[in-house]
């Protein structure tokens, strides 16, 4: 099987950007974060950056986003959807946070507040994102597939590409 483009999606804390690196790496694919794309990065995580340059760089790429991505699931040759335990995430998601803040990780300038959010959407982000992230994806690409934990990612790029 011949990939050039990989989407992979997934709530806060996932893997997305964990897999995402080592896939490019292993496959030679540029691999981009969907939330240095999304977010204009010359202020806080409050401001959009434009809908034309966030559509430039469509190629590994991982996020949570799907409203905006249509084109890049139906370009994609394949979508990953990463569906790990909602506690191995909020784990995930409060370990990033203290290695930003211990200046181990690059920082996005979280907030406590911000961290106390993140948790409480990425609760919410299965049921409600995640579903229709899914069905967007139904439609526009027959190549996806579902995996809970990092093991059976890189089990199925090994076995498959």
């Amino acid at each position: 099987m011949t990939i050039k483009k990989i989407h992979i999606i997934g709530g806060p804390g996932s893997g997305k950007t964990y897999i995402s690196q080592k896939i490019s790496k292993d496959l030679h694919i540029e691999s981009y974060d969907l939330d240095e794309l999304f977010w204009d990065k010359s202020s806080s995580y409050d401001t959009k950056s434009d809908i034309n340059k966030r559509n430039e760089k469509l190629w590994i790429i991982e996020g949570v986003y799907y409203s905006w991505l249509q084109d890049s699931f139906v370009k994609s040759d394949i979508v990953f959807i990463l569906k790990p335990n909602v506690l191995k995430r909020d784990w995930r998601i409060i370990k990033r946070f203290v290695k930003r803040k211990l200046g181990l990780l690059p920082s996005k300038r979280g907030s406590i507040k911000g961290l106390i959010d993140l948790i409480i959407w990425n609760h919410k982000y299965d049921k409600k994102n995640l579903r229709q992230a899914e069905a967007m994806i139904d439609k526009c690409n027959s190549n996806k597939v579902i995996l809970k934990n990092n093991k059976d990612i890189f089990n199925f790029v090994k076995n498959n590409f």
